[in-house]
């Protein structure tokens, strides 16, 4: 037969004849978001995601879905214009519009550095305490001190709160990071730049952290005789040990930040001077600092150091300033978090890059629960109360009090997180998932299989998950049930997803596109054989 000669986005391609746009797109290698797509199944084109424009001879075109229109020879197709992009983000945001779940979990979307927490929680109840030190660093580099002085506004957002009383997550992340290892992060390989940081309180050394793991050469400088800044008032109000503070300034010196303390700017140490002798400065002064920022050149403003909002950038060349000295803060983490913005900033201008601030994660927020609701998510997790050390607030959890206090997490984030088709091209296109957001369906888990959850609130009705099971002759299946706005996946004469899923379990959730098929535990333990005998890794 003859092959079929087409053109996508004025690329030419020849396919087989019968083949789908979809796959005329994808030998091109380009991206056609898919997700009631797969290769194994008829399609169904119930998402709509992968439309794309198909221009006629009288000038006019129409949208059709790439994954079932078949290619013909002439074919004028466009897969990337505005009108395409703009009904692809609309077809999602659709599908949003019933979505159940939440990609994130409150605790993790509240945090100012991002640490997801529960992960963290996961990996301490399985007694995984170095992969917890690593994923906490990670984040959090100075969790020795967040673990003293975080003011906790992840508990605000925990839902265990709505049942008893939220999960004790800084004094499980205090435990992890007073852990015993030895772990250091990565340095990149030296990028020729150094960067002069003025102020080693806790804005200016978690930027030093990020910087010099971006492989620059980084100086700490401050006036006073011990690295810590306003920290130190901690430490002498006792709400911080100054051997945690030490230990955490070793572990900057550990990955090579050099320190230079009781040095002042001003006289011989000038801006000018270390500006013509460093790639960038980056003034962390803190609050006291504004006084001096006057005299140093810079531009103020009723709040502090006027900086550009993107790139923390100041009216002088090549300084950046961030922390207190531009905006009063009255939460360390929150400071911290400052200094991580600016740390990016600095790199992207290093790199000769466009500087821009970190992207907000995107998630679809499941929003308040029920006291009902939250009786489901308590399926699974320690009912028991929250701990509290048995040596008092100041000694910290020992082993078994952080297992048994992570044991009491919800698991309110997706199990799917970071592998979600749904997700990614959510952030691909922009979406806003509230756009046509009505009043939401109640929250429901199905938790009968052993190793596979079912939460109906993320089925998209693709129907992939059906035509698998029937492929696999599964004596029960799952099918639609219901009609109209009322059809839902399930399995037949009311049974259990157990019983509907005893072959393919696994292969549908691989296959699932929206996290509401997914392991039980994470996904990429599962994919990399953590099941035990006679469950998932066997192929049920």
């Amino acid at each position: 037969m003859t092959p079929v000669s087409l053109t996508i986005d004025g690329r030419a391609v020849t396919v087989e004849p019968g083949q789908t746009l979809l796959a005329a797109a994808r030998k091109l290698g380009i991206d056609v978001p898919t997700l009631c797509h797969h290769e194994k199944c008829t399609p169904s084109t119930s998402c709509l995601v992968c439309l794309v424009k198909v221009k006629t001879d009288n000038g006019s075109s129409r949208l059709v879905p790439s994954c079932a229109t078949r290619a013909e020879p002439g074919m004028v197709i466009e897969s990337e214009v505005a009108d395409v992009f703009e009904a692809r983000r609309t077809a999602l945001e659709l599908l949003f519009s019933d979505h159940v779940g939440d990609c994130l979990s409150p605790c993790h979307r509240i945090c100012p550095l991002q640490l997801n927490i529960p992960r963290m929680l996961r990996q301490v109840d399985d007694g995984q305490f170095t992969e917890a030190v690593a994923h906490v660093r990670a984040s959090v580099p100075l969790a020795g001190i967040t673990g003293w002085l975080c003011s906790s506004p992840c508990e605000q957002g925990c839902r265990r709160g709505v049942q008893d009383s939220p999960a004790a997550i800084r004094e499980v992340e205090r435990f992890v990071a007073e852990h015993d290892s030895p772990w250091l992060p990565q340095v990149a390989p030296d990028s020729g730049k150094s960067v002069v940081v003025i102020g080693a309180g806790p804005t200016g050394l978690i930027a030093a952290h990020d910087l010099r793991l971006n492989g620059h050469r980084v100086t700490v400088m401050d006036r006073r005789d011990e690295p810590g800044g306003s920290l130190w008032t901690e430490v002498e109000a006792g709400h911080l040990p100054s051997g945690t503070l030490a230990a955490e300034i070793d572990r900057l010196r550990r990955l090579g930040v050099e320190f230079r303390m009781g040095t002042a700017l001003g006289g011989e140490m000038s801006l000018g001077g270390l500006t013509s002798d460093h790639d960038a400065v980056l003034l962390a002064l803190g609050e006291n600092g504004k006084t001096q920022a006057k005299d140093l050149g810079l531009t103020l403003v009723p709040t502090g150091v006027k900086t550009d909002a993107t790139t923390c950038l100041t009216n002088l060349a090549r300084v950046f300033a961030a922390g207190s000295l531009v905006k009063s803060m009255r939460q360390v983490v929150r400071a911290m978090a400052e200094g991580r913005s600016a740390a990016r900033a600095v790199n992207q201008f290093l790199a000769g890059q466009v500087v821009q601030r970190l992207p907000k994660l995107f998630s679809s927020i499941m929003g308040k629960v029920s006291p009902e609701e939250v009786g489901k998510f308590m399926v699974g997790p320690s009912p028991v109360a929250r701990t509290v050390p048995a040596g008092g607030a100041n000694t910290g959890f020992t082993p078994a009090e952080a297992r048994g206090e992570s044991s009491r997490c919800l698991h309110c984030d997706c199990r799917s997180e970071g592998h979600c088709a749904l997700q990614r091209y959510a952030e691909i296109y922009h979406v806003d998932p509230n756009r046509f957001r009505g009043e939401r369906r109640p929250f429901e888990q199905h938790l009968e299989h052993g190793d596979i959850i079912f939460e109906p609130g993320k089925c998209i009705l693709c129907g992939i998950c059906v035509q698998l099971a029937e492929q696999a002759r599964e004596p029960l299946g799952l099918a639609f049930i219901g009609r109209g706005f009322d059809v839902k996946i399930g399995v037949p004469f009311s049974r259990k997803i157990d019983e509907g899923l005893q072959k393919v379990g696994r292969e549908c959730v691989e296959a699932c596109p929206t996290g509401a098929l997914a392991f039980k535990e994470d996904y990429v333990r599962q994919m990399q054989g953590f099941s035990s005998e006679g469950r998932c890794g066997r192929g049920g």
